[in-house]
């Protein structure tokens, strides 16, 4: 395993930012780490960088102790942090040359050339890092990350501040780097955990509430499911109550109409069947999909409830 996390625990004062947590990172898996603000995202990514040395617990990074070897770890991780620390009076390659020696790393000019150009900073690369954009600065923070090519890449809100374009370059980035480095991002833009992530983790409070693949996630969820149903003119349609597992029929409009049913139950065939049997026509009946973003409120919202 790249990294693992084990009981791993952060009190600051009165508040225990990170309470107990436990997960692994594997290889090839592009791991999306999520949460409210304050909930114990960025202390626990600064824990497994070595930067904040936890109250309890431990991780490691491809064997290496977080506590006992520190600088091991470090030269196995790419680390982008939420704010993203540069060097504003130095020009772009000359900050990326600065960071390729600390790193020792070999034939650095050519790695620094590759970088630069799977970054996107060719036309801005002899330019000062206090003259360009926030969304360009989030590049060459990316590419230090990626300089020293580390087995594990741990990047925080790694898209702030980038436009449409660089949204897509990035992402494109992050998914090849997913196909053979361990990567862990934190992010508050839904659609890119769905379009990006293995696998999902979310916390609140600093506690654990999910840890599953992206396509298992929604079973963690049990309640309503919900039909919307359009029919061509006005029926009556108090027969669907009738159904097994339908709780609910709400009338949006003459020929519109929400079902609520059991989520544990698929009721669509027997919408279907209830239609033929009473000569109804069926515009559209699609059922509503519990994308990450409704997981990631009710999952939180429900931690909270429990606390």
């Amino acid at each position: 395993m790249s990294v693992i996390v084990s009981n791993l625990t952060k009190v600051f004062g009165s508040q225990r930012a990170v309470n107990d947590l436990s997960f692994e990172a594997k290889p090839g898996e592009i791991l999306g780490f999520l949460g409210p603000n304050g909930a114990g995202k960025s202390t626990t990514m600064k824990m497994i960088t070595t930067y904040l040395q936890p109250t309890s617990g431990t991780a490691s990074v491809c064997g290496h102790d977080i506590i006992k070897n520190q600088m091991d770890v470090r030269r196995h991780i790419g680390y982008l942090p939420e704010h993203n620390p540069l060097y504003k009076d130095m020009y772009i390659k000359e900050y990326l040359e600065f960071v390729a020696r600390i790193h020792k790393v070999d034939n650095a000019k050519v790695r620094i050339g590759e970088l630069i150009e799977t970054t996107g900073l060719q036309k801005e690369q002899h330019k000062l890092i206090s003259s360009i954009s926030k969304g360009y600065r989030q590049r060459v923070g990316l590419a230090q990350a990626l300089l020293h090519d580390p087995d594990v890449i741990i990047l925080d809100e790694p898209t702030s501040g980038l436009d449409m374009n660089q949204l897509i370059e990035i992402r494109a980035l992050i998914k090849k780097l997913g196909e053979t480095k361990t990567v862990i991002f934190s992010t508050h833009i839904m659609q890119e955990v769905q379009a990006l992530c293995d696998r999902v983790i979310i916390i609140n409070e600093g506690k654990l509430v999910a840890d599953d693949p992206i396509g298992r996630l929604q079973n963690r969820l049990k309640g309503e499911d919900i039909i919307h149903l359009e029919l061509d003119k006005k029926y009556d349609v108090s027969t669907l109550e009738s159904i097994n597992g339908v709780s609910t029929i709400n009338r949006i409009s003459d020929t519109q109409y929400t079902v609520v049913a059991d989520n544990a139950t698929d009721v669509r065939a027997d919408i279907f069947n209830a239609a033929i049997n009473h000569n109804w026509v069926i515009l559209e009946m699609r059922r509503e999909q519990k994308n990450v973003e409704y997981i990631f409120q009710q999952l939180t919202k429900k931690q909270t409830a429990d606390v």
